[in-house]
């Protein structure tokens, strides 16, 4: 059962109530050199995912508290970036189709064969890195190559209800390039894309990788969401992109930086939530630039 592709940095949770065919599965996984973890029904497997991060779920359908179904609609909602592969017994078609119209990424038959099972992991992670990175050109800014304004109102979305789940702070930075009009109508687009792209390169040296995330959400406005740090962490990030911005010497372009805080204590968003923390940090950026520009404004 060797393989010579190494498949480390993939997890995969195997969720079945049967401990022999829960094992097995575990075996036929580590011989393909993925990284797993276990849960013996739906409920549990949950609680793992709600803990770590897995890339995909092999579920058995029938288990007690929460069957295979059942878990397929809570990782649909809740894990939109786990698939899913339902595995049965039952050889009724309609099962099938069930599972597929419910999300599922592909369906598999016990017993499980060691060669079928291979084979569909295979197409499952060719499937998911194409449509990763189809994905991530439809979340890019061509110029800056930050997230562009439809990731960051996914993003928001995402990030707003995560953080209200495990209740933890959440900081949403709104900024605008002061003069850039001018700066740009004088010295012309290309100086103008070069102050765009410099901002967008401070950023990203200015925040923490895989945590914070930045986006430039059109024209000369930047959002930057900054999850699970503190007010004191917060302002020292944005401080710190408003003095490299100032030390490259855009002439006499500026920024006017908004920031605001979403707590929501345990509580899932309501609707609106995101909109209203938007208004928030803009009516922030607005106050910086009728206070002289260049500086930032919180509202905590």
């Amino acid at each position: 059962m060797g393989t010579s592709v190494v498949h480390k940095n993939i997890s995969i949770l195997v969720v079945d109530d049967d401990d022999m065919v829960r094992r097995t599965l575990v075996a036929m996984l580590n011989a393909l050199t993925y990284t797993t973890l276990e849960a013996d029904n739906g409920l549990t497997a949950l609680e793992v995912l709600r803990k770590q991060t897995c890339d995909l779920v092999l579920s058995d359908i029938a288990m007690p508290q929460m069957n295979g179904m059942e878990l397929l609609a809570h990782i649909r909602v809740e894990f939109p970036g786990t698939d899913v592969i339902m595995a049965t017994g039952y050889t009724d078609q309609a099962c099938y189709a069930q599972a597929i119209e419910a999300g599922a990424i592909d369906f598999i038959k016990k017993p499980i064969d060691f060669r079928e099972l291979e084979a569909k992991l295979n197409r499952a992670l060719r499937e998911r890195d194409m449509v990763r990175r189809l994905e991530q050109i439809s979340l890019s800014d061509s110029l800056t190559e930050l997230f562009n304004r439809r990731a960051f109102d996914l993003r928001l979305s995402r990030e707003t209800e995560r953080a209200a789940r495990q209740n933890y702070p959440l900081f949403l930075a709104m900024m605008d390039i002061d003069n850039f009009k001018n700066y740009n109508d004088t010295l012309g687009h290309q100086a103008g894309d070069k102050v765009l792209q410099g901002l967008a390169e401070i950023l990203l040296d200015s925040t923490r990788t895989n945590v914070d995330m930045s986006f430039r959400i059109g024209g000369d406005e930047f959002a930057l969401l900054m999850p699970q740090t503190s007010l004191e962490q917060a302002k020292i990030i944005i401080q710190r992109i408003l003095h490299q911005f100032l030390e490259r010497g855009y002439g006499s372009t500026g920024l006017s930086i908004g920031v605001v805080s979403c707590h929501l204590s345990g509580k899932r968003p309501k609707q609106g939530e995101e909109e209203m923390l938007i208004k928030r940090a803009d009516e922030a950026m607005y106050r910086a630039k009728a206070q002289g520009k260049n500086r930032i404004v919180c509202d905590i």
